[in-house]
């Protein structure tokens, strides 16, 4: 049995469904992300499990408890907002035994657990200091701490990164990465940042337009995407379309340009199929059994990765390759030969 279960969820506001029959299982302990563009409904369905929005449909139960009609004072949930939301007249420590001076726990439990919290976020000795006083990074640890010090059974982020630059995000999500592992809570982080989901999830939940479109493990989502939507959102892609050559031969034309692909033999000659690659698909070189050739029409230098853009006949399509500082990239005009594999090649109908 799931520990949090999104029975069937429906949020309207008027005659606008921002959140149409969302259907979720989550076992304790996982880091679930959800995962899409702004306006998809994924903040919508966090704020329905915490108890800020009520749901218009549907059923909350954690740990076999409804908790639908609960208030979120009464669900056991700590939740970090995007905007840190902490108390500026107080001091850290302060922030961080808010919600235990609520809940009516002793002084000197709530002294021994500010501690405890300030040393888990590493930042034991700014207790006495105020928000103002700290960096963008440092109020998020402190806005994580405030969330977990009451005990919560569940810990909800709704993009707790988004306002921080990348070398701090990249840092902080593997902090609550860690912290999430060594208490073994239960986690659903909102995100619209696919490198941040498919880093530290165990789950993505890939929404668009209110409804789940997918629901995987990060690799299964980056790899063996459902949709044409989640294979585009999720990391870099390059379609094409393409054209059964023969019936009874998995062989289709690209361009002009031959590549065997699986599990066409029951397609008639003539049929166009939309095809994907992902740009670390393509090996420079005619090694691999598909091979493709073209001009290189622009070079991006990405650091570690070279990314190719590589034009055919009609078609244009994305490649990367590892920068080897003792050798000079190609350049933009370059005849070139790639290859690839056919079971790195996804079929879209």
């Amino acid at each position: 049995m799931s520990f949090i279960r999104l029975d069937h969820l429906r949020k309207t506001f008027g005659a606008n469904t921002v959140v149409h029959d969302f259907d979720l299982g989550i076992e304790r302990g996982a880091f679930l992300s959800l995962l899409g563009p702004s306006g998809c409904g994924k903040t919508t369905a966090l704020r329905m499990l915490a108890g800020f929005e009520k749901a218009s449909a549907g059923r909350i139960l954690i740990d076999g408890t409804d908790v639908t009609d609960l208030p979120p004072a009464k669900r056991n949930v700590g939740m970090v907002f995007q905007a840190y939301a902490l108390f500026p007249n107080m001091t850290v420590a302060e922030n961080i035994a808010f919600g235990l001076k609520v809940a009516g726990k002793p002084a000197s439990g709530i002294a021994g657990r500010v501690t405890e919290m300030l040393a888990l976020i590493k930042l034991p000795d700014l207790g006495k200091r105020y928000p103002y006083q700290l960096s963008g990074g440092q109020q998020q640890r402190v806005a994580l701490a405030r969330a977990l010090a009451v005990h919560p059974q569940v810990l909800l982020l709704d993009e707790p990164l988004s306002a921080l630059d990348a070398k701090i995000r990249v840092s902080l999500r593997e902090e609550i990465r860690a912290v999430q592992r060594a208490l073994g809570i239960t986690t659903v982080f909102v995100t619209h940042d696919q490198e941040e989901a498919l880093s530290i999830s165990d789950t993505i939940v890939v929404m668009n337009d209110g409804r789940v479109e997918q629901v995987g493990t990060p690799f299964d989502i980056y790899n063996r995407p459902k949709s044409r939507f989640v294979a585009n959102f999720v990391g870099t892609l390059s379609t094409f379309n393409a054209r059964i050559a023969e019936s009874g031969k998995d062989i289709l034309l690209l361009d002009g340009q031959p590549v065997i692909a699986p599990d066409l033999a029951a397609r008639p000659a003539g049929t166009t199929l939309g095809i994907a690659l992902r740009p670390e698909a393509f090996s420079l070189g005619e090694s691999g059994p598909n091979r493709l050739s073209g001009t290189i029409g622009e070079v991006t230098f990405l650091g570690s990765i070279v990314r190719l853009r590589i034009q055919l006949a009609e078609q244009t399509f994305s490649m990367d390759t590892f920068n080897q500082p003792s050798q000079r990239p190609p350049a933009v005009g370059d005849k070139i030969s790639v290859s690839f594999a056919p079971t790195d090649m996804l079929l879209l109908e």
